[in-house]
Parts: structure tokens; sequence; C-alpha cells
């Protein structure tokens, strides 16, 4: 059986970056992928938006991971090339009685170390942006926009260029421990077998499975397993009305239907909530429903009057791996080392959710931190 250091258990983009962070510190590492090729899941279905660390509670991994991996992200996209804009966002309050969920954002904001929110009057707001309608708005200059995959790129040639070796349509079947670490048992079409001293589950939406066959692994340490659709709308015609990112004041569950945009400058809408049946987890559908859209347009309304009838065609959906559920606090990422499961060598990561993609670097430094360096 071949040995190695480290074996981490996905190539998304929180992968990507364990295995970049382990690699350069020395050790060997080998990624382990059950798709053929990187970020095919999470990582390549989400708004692509660089988030500045404002909604989080204060103290959570969420909000510390996320002030601190956004500032080494837009480090790490200037030095490596990885296409970026940092275009700003508009948080905004389309009725009075919303104004003072505003005045809570900042100061949840401030709590967190963010401090460059700008409260705008509605005057201010629809001056930048004259297509919204708003009564009041507040502007983050350090959210941005980003190519998910020309980041993912990056991180695997980091990763390679320090001696990882990725291995796609490896999907890890079952795991054991043994005097010396792990012992795994990986399928495709040439099945294996690989001992490794440390095994960092970054597995996205499959972590729960890579848990669970991890024989003798405590079963109350895999948490409730939640996934949430969510749908994104884009316009049929045109460019974008705005310039920077519009997200309206969160709602249950995300952030509510706001604009985003991409590096072409097109629009897009969502993500909607639509919690999935637990019977329906292993079958994911991916298919955008253009009936869905209906709802779109009454709340895009609300701060885009003048969308049109019909405007909106489907995109694209992504799954979100959650910890908490409908009605229920969102959730804090959960990032379990040997300190919590008891089981050395171990790193598991449930939850990792927005903002995943932002906090990625934060996240490789504090599993390696939680592997001891």
């Amino acid at each position: 059986m071949e040995r190695v250091d480290c074996v981490v258990v996905g190539a998304g983009v929180i992968g990507l970056a364990v295995a970049r962070r382990l690699a350069r510190a020395g050790r060997e590492v080998v990624v382990l992928e059950a798709a053929d090729a990187i970020g095919t899941g999470t990582s390549s279905r989400n708004s692509e938006v660089i988030h500045a660390g404002i909604y989080y509670p204060t103290g959570s991994l969420r909000a510390r991971l996320c002030v601190a991996g956004r500032d080494a992200l837009y480090a790490y996209c200037a030095a490596h090339g990885v296409e970026h804009a940092r275009i700003g966002k508009l948080i905004v309050a389309t009725e009075e009685a919303q104004l003072p969920r505003l005045e809570a954002i900042r100061a949840q904001a401030a709590a967190n170390g963010v401090d460059d929110l700008v409260a705008l009057s509605a005057s201010e707001a629809m001056a930048l942006e004259p297509n919204l309608r708003c009564v009041g708005a507040l502007l983050s200059p350090s959210t941005g926009i980003i190519d998910s995959h020309g980041l993912m790129l990056a991180l695997q040639g980091d990763a390679e260029d320090a001696g990882a070796m990725l291995a796609f349509l490896s999907p890890l079947e079952r795991a054991h421990r043994d005097a010396d670490g792990f012992a795994l048992e990986v399928g495709g079409a040439e099945p294996m077998r690989i001992a490794c001293g440390t095994l960092v589950n970054a597995a996205g939406l499959g972590a729960w499975g890579v848990a669970r066959g991890l024989e003798g692994f405590p079963a109350e340490h895999v948490p409730p397993r939640v996934l949430a659709k969510g749908n994104y709308y884009a316009l049929g015609q045109g460019r974008s009305p705005f310039a920077r990112l519009v997200y309206p004041v969160p709602v249950e569950g995300g952030l509510g239907v706001h604009l985003t945009l991409d590096l072409a400058g097109q629009a897009r809408f969502g993500p909607d909530v639509e919690w999935l049946d637990p019977a329906g987890y292993d079958r994911l559908d991916y298919q955008v429903d253009p009936k869905r859209a209906d709802s779109f347009y009454g709340e895009v309304r609300r701060y885009w009057p003048d969308l049109p009838d019909g405007a909106l065609v489907p995109a694209y959906s992504g799954v979100r791996p959650k910890l908490s559920g409908r009605g229920q606090p969102q959730a804090d990422f959960l990032i379990q080392g040997p300190e919590t499961h008891g089981v050395p060598g171990l790193v598991n990561l449930f939850g990792m959710e927005s903002p995943g993609l932002t906090s990625c670097l934060a996240i490789a430094d504090e599993v390696a931190e939680r592997l001891g360096g």
C-alpha cells in the first residue's frame, strides 16, 4: 500500500487552497477528487462574489475567516493575475421600515472589522445608480467579483508547483484508522489503497459521506445535513443597468434575490432558497425551472421598478451545504480538528457555504493550524 503524508478529499476551491497551503509548508499532499475536473460542485455554482464580511455574527468563524480571507484573496488575485474587480455593493432598503435594519447591518459590520461601509441617502444611492429605487442604502466598497475558475486554476498550479498531486475520478469510498493514521480505499476505474497520516475532508456536499465512511469515527460528530438549492436567472438581453452589485436587506436562509454582475458586465439575479427533500440529496438536479422566475419579478422590482416583463431567463443553479434548516438561525462553518473529535490527523469541513470562496485562503490557514502548523 502506497503511503503519503497528507490526503485532501475534494478539489473544490477550499480543498485546493488547503492542498496548496500544506504543500507549500513542505508536506507531501495528494488530492482525491471524485469528479473529472476541479471545482465541479459548489465552487463553480455560486455568485462569484468576494464578500466583505458584513452580515455574520461577530466572533464566528464565518466573520473572522471572511474578513481575513477577503484581504488575502484580493492580494492573491493581484499577485497571480486572477481576474477580479472590486466594484462595490449597495445594500438597499426599499421601505422606511427597513431603515433600522440598515443601521443594524452597519453596526454588525463594524463589529466584524468592516469599517468602510458608507451610509447613503436615497438621493445619494440613486445618483450612483440611476435605475435604482430605494429609501436608503449602504455602500460596501470592499465587495467585488472574481473568476472562480481562474482562482481554482491558480491554486491548483501553486499546489502542483509545491509538489501536490491530484487524482481525478478517484472517490474515497471508505477509510479506517491504523496505527500510523488512515488506510483509504479509493474507487474509480482503477481502485487503489492509500495510507496517510493526515486526512482533510474538504468534500463539500459529500463531506458527510466521507465522515460516515471513516470506520470508527464518532457518529455524534457528524452533524445534520441540510441542502438548499439556489436558482439564478439572467437578463435575456442587454448589459446590466447597474454598475455595482445590489442586495436587498437579508431574508431567511440567504441574502435575498440580489443582483450580481459577472466580469463581462452581465446581470444575474438570485439565488432564491429552495429547501431540498432529504430523500433526493443523492440525486441532485441542477436544472432551473423557468417558472420560478415568476417570484423574482416582484422582489427585484422593489429596487429596480423598470425590470421588463419576461426579461429573466434561467442561468444556472447551485446547492448550498448547510448545517441549519428552514426557520433556524444560519449556522457557522464547522471545522472539526482533533481537538473536537479526538481523531489525530483528521480535519472535517462541514457547512462550507458562502462565504467559503472568499474565505478559502484563510480557511486553509485555519486547517493547517488545527493540524499543528
